[in-house]
């Protein structure tokens, strides 16, 4: 059970209509109800009564309605007093797997810092910062995610994906012709389920469902090698040696990007906070992508940059040869 959801449940109690509480908001409706329904299974009983027409409270749905608002009022209480104690307090900071090298480094006498240890998912991390377990998290989101967080992002890295594939052919694969894997773990792998699909449905490529994991590490590899078809890599397989009876390909036409965000409250206040942000994203440099030959999921909050907008950065990691 997290505070989300116990807001999401308010909404939707003054609501009584889901869509005007996703609207409210600001997430997808599908999204809130998986969140309810999340929310019920967690508390054990059932907090509204829906069919096509209406929505209504349960009995326990309104015997907990305002205990929850009193919750949630207490909470932001709590996280007020925090955000007066704690300005000595060290900036903690969560990833998903990459972050860069030299961060550490970055904000050495800029502003204390603390690498939080929990491996954790995007949208995870994300729901972490707006909850104020941690401070920044380095993971991917999308402008529904900020909007439906207040939170706010700057760039910090980007990823060129590639395919990994059976074979000794190491040329380019267009991307239609790829593979792509959705893991039916979608608490785990939301945020790259979301890409995937995303990506299949703008190129053409072609999704295989799983389960029980095989999205990135050793299972990975089982699966190209049982498909025979150039896959897509997941972000966190980049750095994973690839076995010797299988080889990476560049993607082309287009070439997919990944982009690693460094994430904020949108109403951050405390001044450690922000000179680590300051510290982590000053020297970026531009990247110019080219909208006919590369792609990046239309909600990415960095889209309008990558194409001819702010600056951005230049890749991370990237295949040897760059999108024709």
């Amino acid at each position: 059970m997290e505070l989300r959801q116990l807001r999401y449940f308010v909404a939707v109690a003054e609501e009584l209509n889901f869509g005007r509480a996703a609207a409210r908001l600001r997430i997808a409706g599908p999204s809130l109800s998986q969140q309810i329904k999340a929310l019920e299974r967690d508390l054990g009983v059932r907090l509204f009564d829906r069919d096509r027409r209406s929505v209504t409270l349960t009995a326990s749905g309104q015997a907990l309605l305002a205990p929850t608002r009193a919750l949630l009022g207490r909470a932001d209480d709590l996280r007020r007093q925090a955000a007066g104690m704690a300005e000595g307090e060290p900036v903690r900071l969560g990833y998903v797997n990459w972050r860069p090298p030299d961060l550490v480094a970055r904000v050495s006498g800029v502003a204390p810092l603390h690498l939080d240890t929990w491996v954790m998912p995007s949208h995870a991390q994300a729901a972490r910062v707006a909850d104020g377990s941690i401070d920044l998290a380095i993971c991917w989101v999308q402008d529904d995610d900020l909007a439906a967080h207040d939170l706010q992002a700057r760039l910090l890295g980007v990823d060129r994906l590639f395919a990994v594939s059976t074979g000794a052919d190491a040329s380019e694969v267009p991307a239609k012709d790829t593979l792509v894997l959705l893991d039916a773990d979608t608490a785990g792998w939301d945020s790259w389920n979301r890409y995937a699909e995303e990506f299949a449905r703008a190129t053409g490529a072609a999704i295989v469902r799983i389960t029980g994991g095989g999205v990135t590490g050793p299972e990975f590899f089982d699966h190209v090698r049982r498909l025979r078809r150039p896959v897509l890599n997941n972000p966190k397989g980049q750095t994973m040696p690839v076995p010797r009876d299988l080889v990476k390909r560049p993607i082309i036409d287009p070439a997919p990007y990944w982009t690693w965000a460094l994430v904020s409250r949108r109403a951050e206040t405390r001044p450690a906070v922000h000179a680590a942000i300051e510290a982590l994203t000053r020297d970026t440099a531009p990247l110019d992508l080219d909208p006919a030959t590369t792609w990046l999921p239309a909600a990415d909050p960095f889209r309008q940059g990558a194409y001819g907008g702010k600056s951005v950065i230049k890749p991370i990691r990237e295949s040897r040869r760059r999108p024709r």
